[in-house]
């Protein structure tokens, strides 16, 4: 959210290092006929921009703003964009369902989206049944109990693995999904073709956020560590952790000894930069930061400040874009 006319609006912003506003986009309140607010974005170098309105849709906007396609599925969380230009996106079914053989309750169906560049929806897979077709299905009642109902999952990040990355990764294939559950605390690696689970790790960390293949055969995860504190004082904060399949043991990447405690309750992203330093999203905190290997913070970004609170950022990204080329969006 960002100030705009004295109010607060949902909106999306390029910054340079410095802070300063390069480019903007409004996301209007009739977008989808329903407020919300973002989480969720892939941006193209010509400057559209793919942005989920959180449980109302996802749509492609220009650089001016105007709308390319809307696609009015309960879409959220985050958009990505795999290698042959495909989308892969968390949805949910408003309604719940007693659909699922071995659930006695109505729970929320939970999907992937595969999304062709033009918005279209190629496939739909259904998470619930997945778990049940890989015999994972014990991590749902683990988490709920004997009669689970409601929302059992809370997809939170689907990423699709590159063919440039794949063959660091021997179990897996190029176009596996690389899947994150919060609420069953369980990341997984899928072949959406076959719907087979070929790996998962579950327990190392905590209602976790985005998980990243980091290459080298590891795989990163934004390890959330709530522990009901506003600081994250009794588990100590957030983390960084990394695993190796087929291993599920976790070795902390950041924070080290002499870095500062970073915590978001909910949310948070992170980005492994090509110099090698981490660009983490404290989204409760409303900071953006880049830290080096040794811990150290190099730069930093902070929301303004609306009243006594900061507005939430959701994702943040650094992008290679030049000056020149954010300012030549706004000659299209």
């Amino acid at each position: 959210m960002w100030k705009d006319a004295g109010s607060w609006k949902p909106q999306v912003r390029v910054i340079g290092r410095d802070g300063e506003k390069l480019h903007e986009w409004h996301i209007e309140d009739d977008l989808f006929s329903a407020e919300s607010y973002v989480h969720g974005t892939h941006l193209y170098p010509n400057g559209h921009l793919v942005v989920n309105v959180e449980y109302v849709g996802t749509a492609r906007l220009d650089p001016s703003g105007d709308v390319v396609w809307k696609l009015p599925r309960r879409t959220h969380h985050s958009v990505t964009r795999a290698e042959d230009r495909t989308l892969w996106i968390p949805s949910q079914t408003g309604d719940p369902t007693t659909k699922y053989a071995g659930l006695a309750e109505a729970v929320l169906p939970e999907q992937i989206l595969h999304v062709s560049p033009d918005g279209d929806v190629l496939e739909s897979l259904d998470l619930i049944q997945i778990l049940f077709e890989n015999g994972l299905e014990r991590y749902i009642f683990e988490q709920h109990g004997p009669r689970p109902k409601g929302e059992l999952l809370h997809l939170n990040d689907v990423e699709s693995l590159g063919s440039s990355m794949a063959s660091a990764y021997p179990l897996f294939e190029a176009g596996d999904l690389l899947v994150s559950l919060r609420d069953l605390h369980l990341v997984f690696v899928l072949d959406p073709e076959t719907r087979t689970i070929k790996w998962h790790a579950h327990g190392p960390f905590l209602r976790q956020h985005d998980p990243d293949f980091a290459g080298e055969g590891k795989i990163g995860v934004f390890d959330n560590r709530p522990d009901g504190t506003r600081r994250g004082h009794v588990l100590g904060g957030s983390r960084i952790v990394v695993l190796r399949p087929p291993s599920d043991t976790a070795m902390v990447h950041y924070p080290n000894p002499r870095s500062d405690t970073f915590y978001t309750e909910a949310g948070g992203k992170w980005q492994r930069l090509e110099n090698g330093n981490l660009l983490l999203t404290e989204a409760q905190a409303g900071r953006v930061v880049e830290v080096d290997s040794a811990g150290d913070v190099l730069w930093e970004w902070i929301h303004e400040p609306a009243g006594a609170k900061v507005p939430q950022v959701l994702d943040g990204t650094r992008y290679p874009f030049s000056h020149r080329q954010v300012e030549a969006w706004a000659q299209r």
